[in-house]
Order: C-alpha cells, then sequence, then structure tokens
C-alpha cells in the first residue's frame, strides 16, 4: 500500500512538471532517502529526445507514463516504431526498459535512463530483437529537445502566416513545392518517416522533432495551404518545366 501511494505520488508531481507540449509523465521510486530526492526535485521524463543512433539518427518520443509503466515512440530511418516498458527510480535515475511490438524485422529492446541531475540527458543501448550482420546492438546519448512552434523560420515561412495566393506557388518547381508544404509540418515538430525528409531539416537549428501526429496542431491557414500547395504539386508533376513558366 505505501509502495502504491509513493508511486502515485510520483506520478502526481511529474505530471504537474510537463508543459503544453507533453502529453503525460510519472515515475516509481524506489523508497527511503529516494523518496525525498523525488519530492524535492521532480523532472518532466516527458518530452522528445534526439541523437546519432549508429549511422542514422534517432528521436525517441516519451508519450505517456502511467504508474510504472511507459508508453512512447521511436523514428529511426524513417521508421516510425511505438514501444512500451516500465520505469523504475534507482540511484537517482529513471531506469527504462521498452520493447518494441515485434512485428517488423527492425524491432528491438531500449534500454535507457535519465538522471535528475541531467534531466536532459538520454542514455542507454538498444538491441534488435534478430541480429544479422548489418543489424547490430547500438548505444546511444540523447540530448532533450524543447520543442517551440514558430511560423517565421524556414525557406517560406509565408505558408505558415498567411493564405497563399496562385501567384505565389505557380513558379516554383516540384521541388520547392514539396519543401514549402514539408516546412508547415516540420514547424509543428513533425517527426518525418522519410529518411530524406529527416535529413533535409534535421540540421535546421530550428527543427525540434517532437511528435508523429500534428493534425490537430495544424492552424486553419496552414490546412488550406496545404491543399493548395499539393494542386500546384499534381499539376508540376504533369506538365513539368512548362507548368508556370
Amino acid at each position: 500500500m505505501n509502495r502504491f501511494i509513493l508511486i502515485s505520488a510520483c506520478a502526481i508531481a511529474l505530471c504537474c512538471s510537463c508543459n503544453d507540449q507533453s502529453r503525460k509523465s510519472s515515475g516509481k521510486s524506489g523508497g527511503g532517502d529516494t523518496t525525498a530526492t523525488i519530492a524535492s526535485k521532480p523532472i518532466n521524463l516527458l518530452g522528445s529526445f534526439a541523437g546519432p543512433f549508429g549511422d542514422n539518427k534517432i528521436t525517441l518520443l516519451i508519450t505517456k507514463l502511467s504508474g510504472d509503466t511507459v508508453e512512447g515512440r521511436s523514428v529511426v530511418g524513417g521508421n516510425d516504431r511505438p514501444f512500451a516498458g516500465v520505469v523504475k527510480f534507482i540511484n537517482d535515475k529513471y531506469n527504462i526498459v521498452a520493447n518494441e511490438p515485434g512485428d517488423n524485422q527492425y524491432d528491438g529492446v531500449f534500454n535507457f535512463s535519465i538522471d535528475t541531475n541531467k534531466p536532459d540527458e538520454l542514455n542507454g543501448s538498444w538491441k534488435p530483437n534478430t541480429p544479422t550482420a548489418t543489424l547490430k546492438s547500438k548505444d546511444y546519448s540523447l540530448m532533450r529537445r524543447a520543442f517551440i512552434y514558430l511560423q517565421d523560420v524556414g525557406q517560406y515561412p509565408i505558408a505558415s502566416k498567411r493564405l497563399l495566393t496562385d501567384e505565389d506557388v505557380n513558379n516554383l518547381g516540384k521541388p520547392d513545392l514539396e519543401t514549402m508544404r514539408n516546412e508547415i509540418f516540420a514547424r509543428h515538430g513533425y517527426c518525418f518517416k522519410k529518411k530524406a525528409l529527416r535529413d533535409m531539416f534535421e540540421d535546421k537549428d530550428w527543427y525540434i522533432p517532437n511528435t508523429v501526429d500534428v493534425k490537430t496542431d495544424l492552424t486553419e491557414i496552414e490546412k488550406k495551404n496545404i491543399l493548395l500547395i499539393k494542386k500546384f504539386e499534381k499539376y508540376a508533376s504533369e506538365f513539368g518545366d512548362d507548368f508556370g513558366r
């Protein structure tokens, strides 16, 4: 019963520290002095952590924590996979072991920790369920990246700031139109599944991978602009260089 109360107290403390961009958070205490540590220095486990992952880059999204169970997603090399597992609090660290579903050849097990003294760092390892010559275990050290929605960033910020007209887009080629459209999603922190798009935005200081679903975050202006851009992308594909020239 006391253990259940401690777990509930941690969950409440962590949830209170979440911002609007986070989803939910919690933790599990080992008892003793660590209870006071948690109470006096709660951390927000939820959020986006990004960094190198072998030859790729990875974004780990911790999206939900309930009791001692944790849920999230990993996006790496264009592969978007959910994970679920358990969290334990040991020696000032939240230790998480989480499994991907196992129905994909690239699935495996994440084992990582977040130190309460360094709450913006996530360190751990990943082991594939079925190792191969090219699919091996990886160690990683990721940093939390706080998401802030900004309208005036990117090559085509007007696509988020005002309604576009035909004149704004009819002289753009298909690659430029695709960039304009995907910048809208990037501003909202969308974790792109396609590696080419991740590579396009990863080196931008303003791009903070934060979510795999931005449908409810798009403004009405952005929704209408996306439809217009997609229409002109279709025209550009059909007519090529002859269109709008």
